[in-house]
């Protein structure tokens, strides 16, 4: 029997006249049943039954006990001390994490460790049938509750509740879902909160699970909507039936309402586990002590919510929140584009190739001339001097594919030079090693942008991808590819017996860093380019070495680390870098593992992509300016880092879409339409974003349309990001009959790669890809292209898009003087018919 307090008793000794001899009450659907006996405690749940194969299956531990939470003053908002297993205290962050510590006294805070206010527990004491559905009532001396449930016939497996709370008494309250059915913490295979959590272990360690998100939290904890990228936390149970809580569309915050930012407003709490400390999903409205908590007597409150009960994965549940509840899909069809992306690309082209705009830098070091984009952002150790270059691949692709003299001329050498003196040559234990992300032009070092220490993942970033795509564009730089064999060698050295890399080494002692963590990251990649460029088996067998321990530790329990410094690694687009990772290691082992592993990453990093809130037509104001809502949503972004460390809570989600190209090419793996509908949704309409004048867009959401501001570099990704979901895109929907090879991935912001160091394919003939400026011309926005010219240069291909749901019927032209060949007899002004999300390959015969 439960203990309830005397305050609970009172409550549940209530009856609702009508029903005071009803002694069972029952919910059904052609999928679920729900089964209510009154005892002496009230009305609780003890049956909860799902349909599978044909027969009824009860779920162990049914309950639906509910919670109330109620304080009579505002809850504390001051830090609370918070103990590791041993007992003692933790102190975390270190101090120099300045853009996390706020963080971390937010989720120390009461409310946050659920601590706070008072927690009454109780069963309805009242029941009577209302249409097809059960209300349940209850009174305490603190309030009056009414919870209707009904079935859902849109979706058998769902009930939804709505919960209407009145005020007996002044202060702030916070309604909590009822617990359906609970979980032992080692009767589960898969929990998660989207944008938090998803693991199949409960984790004691408050740091792994509540800062890293490694593991279900053993604590209670609530955690905020403005990083929940989807409001529907889920437990799978071992017997694969899913349960989720869903909140109602309109329930969390809007990070934009009116005129202003909102982002950091507090209206939902999610948890994996109730008041009591029992796993279960659970969601709190309003927020003890935040907006609408504080009712006056006779004041009310609602909360409505739908739980999902399937004999499900985990990720069938969630794609039916996403698709069904928050109709993410017809987002797209709300779009209107008024650029295009390949416009875009030109904009940034003539912004990179501007000197004064890409703030573009040459320095002298060790006798040689350097060249990086100045870097305003903060570095350790800077003097506002920092100079980086973020994509290599994009750069020397460009210039190829626009056969660029400012590029090929006033950039590529020297960012060469600066790839070159990037490397550590000194000989000792960081040989070979990236010296740091960043050039400090006044002390005159190479240095990481967090601090004095060298991550093996650093090597695979700023030496082994960069020098590698470097070598597919220039295959005969003996230098490179000496750079690229030491780098091999540093990090082989560097990987242990099980195939696992250290997270980071003091540059000072060479003792390993960040011990606390593991290094839950794509390192294992690095190995897989230096076998691909220097052809010797033993780095295949490392990379395979490192993957499968990636595997294991990383993708088969949820458990991911990030590559940002400033905040202290948190998991971030690294993981979707991993997805690409290991789906070009399947490309080249053909061992299935590998696809399954990659398929697995790609589908837990859907929940780092924004679905809420519903996108809509209402007029909004950004910095004087009319925007519709769907113009700045956030639904369909994916965040930097999200979790209750990362920049997602106050900055919310971040446009550069780096994953939209491995997406589309995981929709084609996979025909799981969520993959595609979230590449799109974060590539296509995104105008409100992007600056006019240069094609760049904003690297946060809430700064909408600034440009790149103090990161010039980011245009390069923007670039290459964008190519790669074009081509992904047009690969795609031509079935492989537009297919060009892809370079590796780019450090650091996610999956995407370069191309344009090989033929490709165009209709069955080689062809090389090509650009530029004013060769073609359309008015229609939706029409995104490429082009490309057979190696013969005989033809010339255009490769046009429709990237909207409405059929294309436009003209192109095509300006032939801005081509060393002529057309043989061409057109200059062709009229296309597209389908919609269509493809239309136009070629046409040149002559020499």
């Amino acid at each position: 029997m439960k203990i309830i307090s005397p305050i609970i008793w009172a409550l549940c000794g209530l009856t609702a006249g009508s029903a005071a001899a009803q002694e069972r009450v029952s919910l059904e659907s052609s999928a679920l049943r729900l089964g209510w006996s009154q005892s002496p405690q009230g009305y609780a749940l003890n049956q909860l039954s799902v349909k599978r194969n044909g027969s009824w299956t009860d779920l162990p531990h049914a309950g639906g006990e509910y919670t109330l939470l109620y304080s009579a003053a505002p809850p504390s908002k001051e830090p609370q001390p918070v103990y590791n297993a041993a007992g003692d205290k933790i102190n975390f962050p270190e101090s120099i994490y300045r853009y996390v510590i706020p963080l971390w006294k937010e989720l120390t805070g009461p409310v946050q460790l659920n601590t706070a206010g008072e927690a009454l527990h109780f069963f309805p004491s009242g029941v009577k049938s209302e249409g097809k559905g059960q209300a349940f009532a209850s009174e305490s001396d603190r309030a009056s509750m009414r919870a209707l449930w009904q079935t859902d016939p849109a979706f058998p497996s769902d009930v939804t509740v709505t919960i209407q709370l009145t005020a007996k008494t002044d202060g702030y309250f916070s309604i909590a879902t009822p617990t359906l059915a609970t979980w032992p913490q080692n009767g589960f295979s898969w929990a998660g909160i989207p944008g938090y959590y998803q693991s199949n272990a409960v984790e004691k360690d408050f740091i792994k699970s509540a800062v890293y998100m490694q593991g279900i939290p053993d604590k209670p904890l609530i955690v905020r909507d403005r990083a929940a990228s989807t409001l529907s936390p889920f437990i799978e149970g071992k017997n694969r039936v899913t349960l989720a809580v869903t909140a109602a569309p309109g329930t969390a915050r809007d990070p934009w309402e009116g005129k202003a930012k909102t982002q950091t407003v507090w209206r939902l709490g999610l948890s994996l586990m109730n008041r009591k400390g029992e796993l279960t999903p659970t969601l709190y409205h309003p927020v003890l002590g935040q907006e609408g908590s504080f009712l006056q007597r006779g004041q009310t409150a609602t909360f409505s919510f739908r739980y999902t009960l399937q004999d499900a994965g985990w990720y069938q549940v969630y794609k039916h929140a996403v698709n069904d509840i928050y109709r993410f899909p017809d987002f797209l069809a709300m779009k209107s584009t008024k650029r295009s992306l390949t416009d875009r690309i030109l904009a940034m082209h003539r912004y990179v190739t501007n000197d004064s705009t890409s703030l573009w830098r040459t320095e002298d070091f060790n006798s040689m001339k350097i060249g990086a984009q100045a870097y305003l952002g903060g570095v350790h150790g800077s003097e506002k001097d920092a100079m980086k270059n973020s994509d290599y691949g994009a750069m020397w692709m460009l210039a190829g594919i626009m056969n660029d003299p400012v590029l090929k001329e006033t950039r590529l050498p020297y960012a060469r030079n600066f790839k070159l003196q990037q490397q550590t040559v000194a000989p000792g234990f960081f040989h070979g090693a990236a010296a740091g992300q960043y050039y400090l032009s006044k002390s005159k070092r190479f240095t990481e942008e967090w601090g004095p220490y060298v991550e093996p993942i650093g090597t695979t970033y700023y030496v082994l991808m960069d020098a590698g795509n470097i070598l597919l564009f220039n295959p005969g730089d003996a230098a490179m590819k000496k750079e690229v064999a030491d780098a091999a060698e540093r990090l082989l050295s560097w990987m242990d017996d099980q195939g696992r890399w250290q997270v980071a080494y003091d540059q000072a002692t060479q003792a390993p860093m960040f011990r606390e963590v593991e290094d839950l990251r794509p390192t294992f990649y690095g190995m897989l380019i230096a076998y691909k460029i220097l052809n010797q088996s033993r780095y295949l067998e490392a990379a395979r070495k490192g993957a499968d321990w990636f595997v294991r530790h990383a993708v088969d329990s949820g458990r991911f680390l990030g590559v940002c410094g400033d905040t202290r690694f948190a998991p971030d687009f690294a993981t979707a870098q991993s997805a690409q990772a290991l789906l070009e290691l399947y490309e080249v082992t053909k061992e299935k593992k590998y696809r399954d592993a990659a398929v697995k990453t790609a589908k837990m990093y859907t929940t780092s992509i924004f679905t809420h809130p519903i996108p809509d037509g209402k007029t909004k104001w950004v910095n004087g300016m009319e925007r519709k809502d769907w113009e700045i949503s956030q639904a369909g972004l994916s965040f930097e880092h999200g979790g209750t460390f990362g920049s997602a809570n106050y900055r919310g989600p971040i446009l550069l879409a780096s994953h939209a190209g491995m997406f589309v090419r995981m929709f084609s793996l996979t025909k799981d339409s969520l993959f595609l509908h979230m590449a799109r949704a974060a590539a296509l309409g995104r105008d409100a974003f992007v600056d006019d004048a240069t094609g760049v867009a904003s690297y946060y959401w809430d700064v909408m349309n600034k440009g790149a501001g103090p990161y010039p570099h980011h245009a390069w990704w923007q670039i290459g990001w964008i190519t790669d979901y074009l081509l992904a895109e047009a690969e795609m929907r031509s079935g492989g009959k537009v297919v060009f090879p892809r370079g590796f991935i780019t450090p650091k912001v996610g999956p995407h790669q370069s191309y344009g160091h090989a033929p490709g394919k165009v209709n069955g003939k080689p062809a090389n890809l090509l650009l530029r400026q004013g060769l073609l011309q359309c008015d229609n926005p939706c029409l995104d292209y490429y082009c490309a010219m057979g190696t013969d240069g005989k033809k010339l291909f255009l490769i046009l898009l429709n990237n909207d749901d409405q059929p294309m019927d436009a003209t192109v032209n095509i300006d032939f003087s801005k081509l060393t060949v002529k057309p043989a007899g061409a057109k200059d002004r062709y009229p296309v018919q597209i389908a919609p999300y269509g493809i239309q390959v136009v070629e046409i015969s040149l002559r020499k």
